[in-house]
């Protein structure tokens, strides 16, 4: 159960695992859509929109807002596939924590560690 501005909204684990998959790919995409594109999914999953709510506000469909979110989805999951940019960046995000908790005392390798980490996570 979670609170959406006094509203008491029921997620399953699956869409929460989901609204998590579909943010982290966003960050990792969101340039290569369409405003519309970023406007709906952004609303939709980063603020929890309802999709009557998206539509109300950019005055369209609940059916166009619907396919509009499922379609830009499919495209953010074919980046994916092609691009494996959030996938790359798990396996690396691991692999430092991994050397990092292996070789603590060791100076030179833990400042590199925290620059490429800082790559990373760069907007």
């Amino acid at each position: 159960m979670l609170l959406k501005q006094g509203k008491i909204c029921y997620n399953k684990p699956m869409e929460i695992e989901k609204t998590n998959r579909m943010n982290a790919l966003f960050e990792f995409y969101a340039a290569l859509l369409t405003d519309k594109q970023m406007n709906y999914i952004e609303l939709y999953y980063a603020d929890d929109y309802s999709l009557a709510e998206i539509a109300e506000e950019f005055q369209v469909s609940r059916q166009a807002v619907y396919d509009n979110i499922k379609r830009t989805e499919k495209i953010l999951e074919d980046y994916e596939m092609k691009l494996h940019m959030y996938s790359d960046y798990i396996v690396r995000s691991q692999i430092f924590e991994e050397i990092a908790e292996r070789y603590p005392e060791e100076e030179f390798l833990q400042e590199r560690l925290a620059i490429l980490s800082s790559i990373d996570n760069r907007e």
